[in-house]
C-alpha cells in the first residue's frame, strides 16, 4: 500500500516520545515491508515521521519535496540526511518560486501517487492549512483518510 503523510510544520507543543507513542499508534499498522510511504521533506511532522519510520519499519520511503533539498530547512535537511540509508527516493520538483502553489503541487504529486493519505494537522488548526489541503484533496480523489490532530 501506498500512504502519502502530511502535518504541521509546528510540533513543539509536544515531547518527541509523545510523536514517537503517536508514530507507533497511527503509522505503525501501516508499515509493513510492502508499503510505500511519501513523505513532504519538510520540518515537523515530515521529518519526524521520516525519523520514526527509518528507525522501526521497513518500509519503502519517497521524500518530495517543492524545490530542492537545499531549499529545505535546516531541521528538514538533518531528518533527509540522517536516513537517506533508508530513503528509496529523493523527488525534487524543482520549483522555480517556493510558495504556496509549489506546496500545494508537492502535497498533489504525494496524494496522486498513493492509495490513502494520513494527516496530523495541528489541533485547531483551520481548513487552508497545506495539511487540510491535502487531506481535500485526497478526500476529492476518493481515497482513504485517517486524521490524527496534534
Amino acid at each position: 500500500m501506498s500512504i502519502a503523510i502530511t502535518g504541521t510544520r509546528s510540533t513543539g507543543h509536544h515531547e518527541i516520545t509523545w510523536y514517537t507513542d503517536l508514530f507507533a499508534r497511527y503509522l505503525g499498522p501501516f508499515a509493513s515491508e510492502d508499503a510505500h510511504f511519501h513523505i513532504g521533506g519538510a520540518k515537523g511532522i515530515d521529518s519526524l515521521s521520516l525519523l520514526w519510520l527509518a528507525g522501526h519499519a521497513r518500509s519503502t520511503i519517497t521524500i518530495v519535496v517543492p524545490g530542492t533539498v537545499d531549499q529545505q530547512p535546516d531541521e528538514a535537511q538533518e531528518a533527509i540526511s540522517r536516513c537517506k540509508d533508508r530513503i528509496a527516493e529523493v523527488v525534487e520538483l524543482r520549483a522555480s518560486e517556493l510558495r504556496t502553489p509549489a506546496y500545494y503541487a508537492r502535497n498533489r504529486y504525494m496524494v496522486d501517487r498513493s492509495e490513502m493519505v494520513i494527516g496530523f494537522p495541528l489541533d485547531g488548526s483551520d481548513s487552508t492549512s497545506g495539511t487540510w489541503q491535502t487531506i481535500e484533496h485526497a478526500a476529492t480523489s476518493r481515497k482513504p483518510r485517517l486524521i490524527v490532530p496534534v
